[in-house]
């Protein structure tokens, strides 16, 4: 960790929600004049989309686990510790894109002068010299193997974690929107993922320093025939602090109408103020943490 040259990284599975907390944090840095660097988690995958779905159908021809991308043999996670190290170390790093679509495609060959297509990586290049922070946002923030540690060099970590029902429904949902992928195709993907969550998803969020879990308040106790996601209105959000001394949890519950502590480092707040909630809370660290540069 390095109080000069702070690493972010906010880590949740698919589907998961980062991209409200990617949003909250862009608010944050606009408002407080912070030059962020991002990371984007996709680009530290090991293999582009074509050889990914290659090893895939190999793997399942063979009979074999097929790998995904919530595991080790999808991603690059020393290059993740190696990342955040040289960030805190000095202040920069070198990064790539992983493109998405059409529209990104364009973006960046327009950029580099490149003939990329969706599902490729840019090359590597360094990131723009003079941020305040590297920010990363993506599957493992916080990873830890027996041979790799990226949590040991994030100053602020944030979980985003809804319950796993509530998960898979936005999963399944999202990948028929976006992706034009059935429902029983995701499901396909979810328990080919299990393992890897389980091993290198989940123990992440014992290693946050926050976590923001959104628990629906209807029911979603078969999530595989769920017609539509709950809104945020029908939903409360949890939210652990990993250390809460020193946490102002009076000026929370002030600030943020209807919410309330559960437990001595747990605060719950109504779904429709997710948003809010997180600038509140968030705020406050990023100003102690350019502060204390």
């Amino acid at each position: 960790m390095s109080k000069r040259h702070p690493v972010i990284a906010v880590t949740g599975s698919s589907g998961a929600g980062t991209t409200t907390v990617k949003r909250a944090f862009e608010n944050i840095f606009r408002r407080e004049h912070i030059h962020a660097a991002v990371i984007e988690g996709d680009s530290l995958h090991s293999m582009d989309r074509k050889a990914f779905r290659a090893a895939v159908a190999e793997a399942e021809k063979k009979g074999e686990q097929a790998p995904s991308h919530f595991g080790p043999e999808a991603n690059h996670f020393d290059k993740i510790a190696d990342t955040f190290k040289t960030y805190g170390d000095t202040g920069t790093c070198k990064r790539r894109y992983y493109i998405h679509s059409d529209e990104e495609a364009r973006e960046h060959n327009a950029r580099l002068g490149t003939s990329l297509n969706p599902g490729e990586f840019t090359p590597w290049e360094d990131i723009d010299a003079g941020s305040d922070i590297l920010f990363y946002e993506g599957l493992h923030g916080l990873v830890k193997t027996e041979k790799v540690d990226a949590s040991q060099h994030v100053d602020l970590g944030v979980g985003v974690v809804p319950i796993v029902n509530l998960e898979w429904i936005q999963k399944i949902h999202r990948d028929a929107a976006e992706r034009g992928y059935s429902a029983e195709a995701t499901v396909d993907t979810i328990l080919r993922r299990m393992p890897d969550y389980i091993n290198f998803i989940t123990p992440q969020f014992s290693r946050t320093h926050i976590n923001f879990q959104r628990v629906p308040t209807v029911d979603t106790s078969n999530p595989f025939i769920a017609r539509d996601i709950p809104t945020l209105d029908e939903s409360f959000v949890v939210v652990r602090f990993r250390d809460p001394h020193g946490v102002d949890f009076p000026y929370f519950l002030n600030m943020i109408h209807d919410s309330f502590m559960s437990r001595a480092n747990t605060l719950v707040v109504p779904g429709g103020k997710m948003s809010f909630a997180l600038e509140v809370i968030l705020a406050p660290m990023m100003s102690d943490m350019i502060k204390n540069k």
